[in-house]
């Protein structure tokens, strides 16, 4: 068999084996076995030693013809194999944008948020505003305009978070009492939900980031039957029963008298339990009568006008509604807990 039918016979083999290929590892291999240099169109011009000038010429022309020609081939099949590749993906990948999807599991607002909006809507309706603040607040917001001395413990280390420039994260969400005297003019009524810090031992009743609902109210005549009053609706409103609670004498700078308002404990009854620690009552809102001072701070005459105030315990509040028997779960991240809400 001469030079040209062994050129033509390996065109027609690879072309037969091109059309069986369906893997790029394939085509690679076919290119080596018939086009590489150890190849056989490599060894079928070994041949060319043997031949004349001009029939060198005519089978050089032609063996380089028919290799790029395969290459070509080779190319264009690998190319066909790629897009296949791609359709098929594509076809495995589909989807239609505007067809109704499967029902998923929707997410749901936290415990602690959803009593916050609670007990918003029950404020508002008794005529309340809700005002906010900053979380990182100035020593004079948080301590001194609410009538802390300076050697009061709270402004110790041990209790609050300092920066290096002197500010403070707020302890309580009273800081904001001091941001509405200045704003508002009296009467007023306002409630104020946020998040404080504290620099606590955290057990199952006690975390060093949780959530209060400061509330104040300033006008004339303002009692502590005022403030009864409101705690009771408040309770009542929140819990859809009578909750049985007791007034406490206690002592805050910012109020004068001062009030422990104490509920008993709903998670055990009054029996006693970790969240109670076992006294059967749990501390929730402290509260009493706006100190003269803070009122004259803010540039009111305490002769004129008198008014309340209390803080809530947004966090114990949610434990004593759903029967939570530990803090820590509010920001655990456990989504087996949180998905119960």
């Amino acid at each position: 068999m001469n030079l040209i039918e062994q050129i033509k016979n390996l065109s027609t083999l690879v072309k037969s084996e091109l059309d069986l290929a369906v893997s790029e590892e394939e085509l690679e291999k076919i290119k080596a076995n018939h086009l590489g240099k150890k190849g056989q169109l490599t060894s079928i011009l070994k041949g060319l030693a043997q031949l004349s000038p001009e029939d060198k010429r005519s089978i050089g022309k032609l063996a380089n013809e028919t290799q790029v020609e395969l290459e070509s081939l080779i190319q264009s099949k690998r190319a066909h194999l790629k897009n296949q590749f791609y359709q098929t993906i594509a076809k495995q990948e589909f989807f239609d944008v505007l067809q109704p999807t499967n029902a998923k599991a929707r997410g749901s607002l936290h415990p602690i948020t959803q009593i916050q909006y609670e007990i918003e809507d029950i404020f508002t309706s008794l005529g309340f505003s809700i005002m906010d603040g900053p979380e990182l607040e100035t020593d004079e917001n948080n301590f001194e305009a609410l009538n802390f001395t300076k050697d009061h413990p709270a402004r110790d280390m041990q209790d609050t978070f300092y920066t290096e420039d002197g500010n403070l994260l707020r302890t309580h969400t009273s800081a904001i009492q001091v941001r509405a005297l200045r704003k508002l003019k009296p009467p007023f009524r306002i409630i104020a939900p946020g998040r404080v810090f504290r620099y606590e031992e955290v057990d199952a009743s006690h975390e060093n980031t949780f959530y209060q609902v400061e509330g104040m109210v300033v006008g004339k005549n303002v009692s502590v039957a005022n403030l009864i009053d409101t705690m009771e609706t408040l309770l009542s409103e929140v819990f859809k029963k009578e909750v049985k609670t007791r007034l406490r004498p206690g002592y805050f700078p910012f109020v004068e008298p001062g009030f422990e308002l104490d509920i008993q404990c709903l998670v055990c009854g009054g029996k006693g339990c970790s969240v109670c620690k076992h006294s059967g009552w749990l501390e929730l809102l402290p509260c009493g009568l706006v100190h003269p001072n803070v009122l004259s701070y803010a540039g009111l005459d305490p002769k004129k006008w008198t008014g309340f105030a209390f803080g809530l315990g947004l966090d114990r509040l949610v434990m004593m509604r759903y029967g939570i028997h530990d803090i820590r779960y509010f920001h655990s991240g456990n989504l087996r807990f949180l998905e119960q809400f």
